[in-house]
């Protein structure tokens, strides 16, 4: 049988813990769209972050490469022009590749230690970005940071002209980035497999408000949730922001199921590979002053969930996945070599029970709050990092040659991470074990292996 490459589509939501959606055990009807997309397809329940920030995150996703190999280990450093992508490899295997919402990769800003001022020519914050800066895409509706371009129910985004593309009166954002996404999807000529590239920027917080902006009434509609385990008797601002942040989360689900209708009405849906993921999750300033660049499982475990060609049946992947395994998944799915240069591995035959040796951990570059690594287990979290005097020290330095310990949780036990063990003498054969895969871990994502140094009992 002659093999007929898949159309793919990621729908990629920003800042979404796992926990918010029914397939995940979230009680309210916050995504029905995506629970009936896990029914039919595979959904991922240990699925993690490989960086719990949203420009390090997406270019990890775009390459298939640790933040710390693309040079992309903080927000403000641009996807190097010469890095290949998932739309040049898709490209040259004859794909029409689409981006369509918020890219955070073309920015160039300096470091928050430096007084050097940003040449006006690096910042694509609120500008077009050029096509030199669009990662090999070749049709563009996207802004760089989409939080400055825009609120809930206002902003705009540029095609691929460069025009400024407003949106709608009165249309909240991600309804607005999902006309535009239909709008690609009706217009493509059927002669050539696409790939879609639909990046919300919701549930993120909306920075210049300092808040998270649903929908009007998503107060009132999401106000009855059960409050996730770790934020239970915490401060932080969950209180006054979660409903809003669930709102956010629906106005996602309504728009992958427009997509997931539009491939049924046009008889796609077979021959399509879609995907939804997230780039982090949310703390909600429960664990340092803002809402990610942690390693605790409400800012690094994310939703998972892929239908299509070799993802059907309502199977659940029990493993531990990172995102870094997503690329190579689509490569693999569209039959193109999967580059040597990607860190991730292809998630077919996990699926398909054809491994016996897949790793038992997965691993994560924290930076910007602070310099971290952490591997997370089935059982263990552990983190180590750089101490340091000065708040954010990540923002200058993406990686060290010696850490400390910093944390380490029994997640068996303790699910919520709550108690940290790092110091207790109890652990402490534990806690050797784990540096040693830890160091492992980081010299094959490239990194020079460190000293890390044991945390005071």
């Amino acid at each position: 049988m002659r093999f007929i490459q898949p159309n793919v589509i990621m729908v990629f939501s920003d800042q979404q813990r796992w926990d918010t959606c029914g397939c995940y055990g979230q009680t309210l009807p916050v995504t029905p769209n995506l629970d009936r997309m896990a029914a039919a397809g595979v959904r991922f329940e240990h699925a993690f972050t490989c960086q719990p920030v949203c420009g390090p995150a997406r270019s990890c996703l775009q390459t298939g490469r640790y933040a710390s190999a693309t040079g992309c280990y903080r927000n403000g450093i641009a996807l190097p022009q010469n890095e290949p992508t998932l739309a040049h490899w898709l490209g040259d295997a004859g794909y029409d590749t689409a981006y369509v919402g918020k890219w955070h990769l073309a920015t160039n800003l300096r470091n928050t230690n430096s007084t050097e001022e940003l040449p006006p020519e690096e910042s694509f914050e609120t500008r077009a970005v050029p096509p030199e800066r669009r990662g090999g895409y070749h049709y563009w509706m996207a802004a760089d940071i989409l939080e400055y371009t825009s609120h809930a129910y206002d902003g705009h985004v540029f095609d691929t002209d460069g025009n400024q593309r407003d949106f709608p009166p009165g249309r909240y954002r991600a309804d607005a980035l999902g006309d535009w996404a239909i709008e690609y999807l009706a217009g493509h000529q059927r002669n050539q497999p696409f790939f879609l590239f639909l990046s919300f920027i919701e549930p993120h917080h909306q920075n210049d408000h300092n808040r998270f902006e649903g929908p009007h009434g998503s107060a009132a509609r999401w106000g009855n949730y059960a409050v996730p385990g770790d934020l239970v008797g915490t401060k932080g601002d969950w209180r006054e922001n979660y409903p809003d942040y669930l709102g956010c989360c629906h106005a996602v689900d309504a728009n992958l199921g427009r997509i997931r209708s539009w491939l049924a009405e046009e008889g796609l849906a077979e021959n399509t590979l879609l995907i939804y993921t997230s780039d982090h999750g949310s703390h909600f300033c429960t664990r340092n002053p803002e809402y990610k660049r942690a390693c605790h499982e409400g800012c690094v475990r994310v939703p998972l969930v892929i239908e299509g060609p070799g993802f059907r049946g309502g199977r659940v992947v029990n493993e531990l996945v990172s995102l870094l395994d997503v690329p190579p998944t689509m490569l693999s799915a569209a039959g193109v070599p999967v580059a040597s240069t990607m860190q991730g591995h292809a998630l077919q035959p996990l699926v398909e029970g054809q491994v016996d040796d897949w790793a038992r951990e997965v691993f994560i570059q924290i930076t910007e709050d602070h310099i971290g690594r952490a591997i997370r287990t089935a059982r263990w979290k552990y983190e180590v990092w750089v101490p340091s005097e000065h708040a954010f020290s990540g923002w200058a330095c993406g990686e060290s040659d010696v850490y400390h310990e910093y944390h380490l949780y029994d997640l068996v036990n303790d699910p919520f991470e709550r108690n940290n063990l790092v110091t207790d003498p109890a652990y402490g054969e534990v806690r050797r074990e784990l540096a040693q895969i830890l160091k492992r871990r980081m010299v094959e994502a490239g990194e020079r292996e460190p000293d890390i140094m044991t945390a005071a009992v």
